[in-house]
């Protein structure tokens, strides 16, 4: 009898599969098909838009970031127009970003002493001023490479304030920590929909119009963004008492950011794809026309692809619910960077180049974004300004050394020679970083951070 019952309960229990896997794949098959689940994970990943300010800063910024994309591509075939030199691109690369190596941790010192917002607006109006005057100089046929390196280095010095007043001011924006994150992801996605929009705006105005009109839609787009922050609404700005002198704040801070160690493999990373791997984008102008035999507007949509992949990366970041994998988000782009560049030198033909700098741009701003994401949600708000200020230092202060080496062993060794071996060194920074992503995960997990 006991047989007997067992048989029964098996043979009803295997009658019932076909019922529970219907159920099962129509469960599965509505969710698909309800459309309210796509427009909620749409909503959760535009979430930090809820915020009045960021909303202001997002749409404003959109507006003067495209203009500046236009414009540094007008500047990169202008440079390279007028003196056929991979070094002299190289050079330009170098003196825009180089006061950021001197000024960032300064910069990161008063962003923890002075209001934000009224420094940020300061640091748009001054290269909306260059701007015009770049419009004038190219306009009158009076412009030198050496007026681009001056007017460069200046712009550089504003924005080596900008940088680490912006990322500190973010969460002073949006007020709540719990949107932080996002807000991160969606700033990464303001910039590279720009760069993605920008680039190939720019090589069609300048087939058009020539550089000058690319100059003077950028300082006009300024506007955009000013307006944006004059009109946010944010906590009147109470300065903190402050015992320290500057340089003691510095040291300090710099401390506090190097003895914790996912901070330190983070910034160690950044650092060098910085140095070996940002500076690529000086020498597009020399893939376009010497390698790949094209004009401006192939140029753009060099630019573009990378924005479009950057874009897609930041989109992805954007979407994330955890910090859990953060770490691993950074491993693994940095080695589809270092990977995407070495075959990109490679590369003769426009479309794989394009595809390639797609997965390069995706690398590149998802570790990024997801290393400065992470750092956001990790650092003390007293110490915010001075953390975010040796990010900023690590990919805007070593860059310009980067574009400098990169350009010099251009004209010694070529540039699809220079350029595989630096995607070369970024890739096995990677895979080193991602060796270190368990004992990374070790640490946040133990000190509560996940």
């Amino acid at each position: 009898m006991a047989n007997i019952a067992g048989k029964l309960k098996n043979e009803a229990r295997y009658q019932s599969y076909p019922t529970k896997m219907s159920n099962f794949a129509q469960k599965n098959l509505n969710r698909y098909l309800d459309i309210r689940s796509y427009l909620h994970g749409v909503g959760y990943t535009f979430r930090a838009l809820e915020s009045r300010n960021f909303r202001l800063f997002f749409f404003g910024g959109m507006v003067s970031l495209l203009g500046t994309w236009i414009q540094n591509l007008a500047i990169g075939w202008m440079v390279y127009r007028l003196t056929d030199s991979a070094f002299f691109l190289g050079l330009v690369g170098f003196a825009g970003q180089i006061p950021a190596l001197f000024l960032a941790p300064l910069a990161g010192v008063y962003a923890d002493r002075i209001n934000r917002r009224r420094i940020l607006i300061m640091t748009q109006v001054l290269p909306m001023i260059l701007a015009a005057i770049l419009t004038f100089l190219s306009y009158t046929n009076t412009i030198s490479v050496s007026y681009l390196i001056v007017i460069v280095v200046i712009n550089g010095i504003a924005m080596a304030f900008d940088t680490p007043f912006r990322h500190a001011f973010l969460l002073e924006m949006i007020g709540d920590k719990k949107l932080l994150a996002n807000a991160v992801a969606l700033n990464s996605t303001l910039v590279n929909t720009a760069r993605f929009i920008g680039p190939a705006l720019g090589g069609i105005l300048i087939a058009a119009f020539g550089e000058p009109m690319c100059f003077l839609i950028n300082s006009i787009s300024f506007t955009g963004v000013i307006i944006a922050l004059l009109a946010m609404r944010v906590a009147p700005f109470v300065p903190r008492t402050i015992s320290k002198s500057v340089m003691s704040e510095l040291k300090e801070g710099f401390n506090y950011t190097f003895s914790y160690k996912p901070a330190l493999y983070m910034i160690l990373m950044v650092t060098v794809t910085s140095i070996f791997g940002l500076p690529f984008q000086t020498l597009l102008p020399v893939f376009a026309r010497d390698i790949l035999h094209g004009d401006s507007q192939l140029l753009g949509f060099l630019t573009g692809a990378v924005g479009a992949g950057a874009l897609t990366g930041a989109f992805f970041l954007a979407s994330r619910k955890s910090y859990k994998n953060f770490p691993k988000y950074i491993a693994f782009s940095a080695i589809t960077f270092g990977i995407g560049l070495v075959l990109f030198s490679l590369s003769t033909i426009s479309t794989i180049s394009i595809l390639l700098l797609y997965f390069s741009g995706f690398g590149m701003i998802a570790q990024f974004t997801a290393t400065n994401t992470l750092l956001q949600h990790l650092v003390e708000e007293d110490k915010r300004g001075r953390v975010l200020s040796f990010y900023s230092l690590s990919f805007m202060g070593f860059t310009p050394i980067g574009s400098l080496i990169l350009g010099s062993a251009s004209s010694a060794i070529g540039v699809p020679v220079t350029l595989s071996i630096a995607g070369g060194i970024c890739l096995v920074a990677g895979i080193f970083f991602a060796r270190k992503t368990p004992l990374i995960n070790r640490f946040l997990t133990k000190h509560n951070r996940i």
